[in-house]
């Protein structure tokens, strides 16, 4: 029995102490609701408050985020996976949006994983960078990864509950694994961001969250994350709510987690895939990248002046590329709004309709044709940035200008917008918009 008494006394203090009793810590989360978090790119069940938790369903992949930015804290939480195998993460110093070709934000990922063991990944506490931040592990990586493995297996299985306490100051972050330090890194960058509670494909719940900020040290403009503009997803990850989907359409245009896949065979009399919502002076974030196999075409040599160059023999100067499709995205309710995606010569970002439309004036038709060609290879994600204020439209393709304050006249003051159908299979990722004043 006295044996039974003093192990049972030495498990107890091997506890972690809880948050609670030190001084200048805050709770996260007020156990009722999810004030203080966003959802990022997730389905408004993605992430609910259910019994003092925060519960991820797991569905789809992607992340709820707190609404402002630390830089130098301490925060602890427990978790618990419902399921062997389960997999999630807590994001530190983060975007707020998604990085271009995935569904999570650049940032440090600590990870929160369930009976799943490499010589190159843990369920125990691993810490690495993800989509173009940096890190320097405490320890080297077996594969050169920015990852460090924790230095001990302390994680218990699914379904108990495991503590972590992070550590994070000056782009240094360490992880303690039920009351033990077991890996680190250093020379973070974004050093001030955004934490995020990860979705990963099963059901994860998270409580007892709280946070201790610590002292500035006055981040450079460089090594601080990007600030919530408070973009909002128009695709769920799980269905088609919020667009004017009929059976045809379903058939064609797929939900696929965090992508949005289409055929290019929807049959429907109007195949395009238009929103419930209208819009007028609005900021658009969409992904897109082509998915069928290119062929070789000819397509017409455009001037920046926005008509096609003429040879000697007065037909029009025809240029060969690798065509995998065409498509766009249709402003405000008008098909002659497109700001096309496409692999002719000009690039995409371009403005068909008032391109080739010899009634408009000279500057409007140069205004609507790219300055440069911006567009990945075939295969490759893209990222259109696109603005509407009043008339005018400005286009950023992969960070690139390519359509600046060009006017389309005659463009409604509001409407909806529209993934276009054109025949050709393409997908759709991190499809946000934020409404302006």
């Amino acid at each position: 029995m006295r044996l039974m008494i003093a192990v049972g006394l030495i498990w107890l203090i091997s506890l972690p102490a809880p948050a609670a009793d030190e001084p200048g810590f805050v709770s996260l989360f007020n156990g009722k609701d999810l004030s203080g978090w966003v959802p990022v790119n997730v389905a408004p069940k993605t992430f609910t408050a259910r019994e003092g938790m925060i519960v991820s369903t797991g569905l789809p992949t992607g992340t709820l985020r707190t609404d402002r930015m630390y830089e130098n804290f301490i925060i602890e939480l427990e978790w618990r996976h419902l399921k062997p195998g389960g997999n999630a993460g807590l994001f530190i110093w983060g975007d707020p949006i998604t990085a271009v070709s995935g569904p999570f934000s650049r940032g440090i990922e600590v990870q929160i994983l369930d009976g799943r063991e490499t010589a190159t990944y843990t369920s125990h506490g691993d810490i690495f960078s993800i989509w173009g931040a940096k890190m320097t592990p405490d320890r080297p990586h077996p594969g050169g990864a920015e990852r460090c493995l924790p230095s001990e297996k302390r994680c218990k299985p699914s379904p108990e509950w495991n503590h972590y306490r992070v550590t994070c100051n000056d782009g240094t972050i360490k992880l303690e694994v039920n009351g033990k330090e077991v890996s680190g890194g250093t020379k973070c960058n974004p050093r001030k961001g955004y934490i995020c509670l990860e979705s990963e494909g099963s059901e994860c719940h998270f409580r007892n969250i709280k946070l201790k900020e610590l002292p500035t040290t006055n981040p450079k403009l460089e090594e601080i994350a990007l600030e919530a503009l408070g973009h909002r997803s128009l695709y769920n990850g799980l269905d088609l709510t919020g667009w004017k989907a009929t059976e045809q359409h379903q058939a064609h245009w797929k939900p696929s987690d965090w992508k949005l896949v289409y055929d290019g065979k929807c049959d429907a009399p109007e195949p395009n895939l238009w929103s419930e919502e209208e819009f007028g002076d609005f900021e658009l974030i969409c992904d897109w990248r082509w998915t069928g196999k290119p062929t070789k075409k000819m397509w017409p040599k455009t001037l920046p002046t926005g008509l096609d160059e003429i040879g000697t023999d007065g037909k029009p100067v025809e240029i060969e590329v690798d065509d995998a499709g065409d498509s766009g995205l249709y402003l405000r309710g008008s098909s002659k709004s497109q700001v096309n995606m496409w692999c002719r010569p000009c690039g995409s970002g371009e403005v068909y309709g008032y391109r080739t439309d010899a009634t408009q004036p000279a500057e409007v038709r140069a205004g609507v044709t790219p300055k440069k060609v911006a567009d990945k290879p075939i295969g490759q994600w893209n990222r259109f940035l696109i603005t509407m204020k009043g008339d005018r439209l400005t286009v950023r393709l992969n960070g690139e200008l390519v359509i600046e304050n060009a006017q389309l006249p005659g463009v409604a003051a509001r409407g909806p917008i529209a993934l276009q159908h054109h025949g050709d299979p393409i997908e759709f990722a991190s499809i946000l918009i934020r409404e302006l004043p």
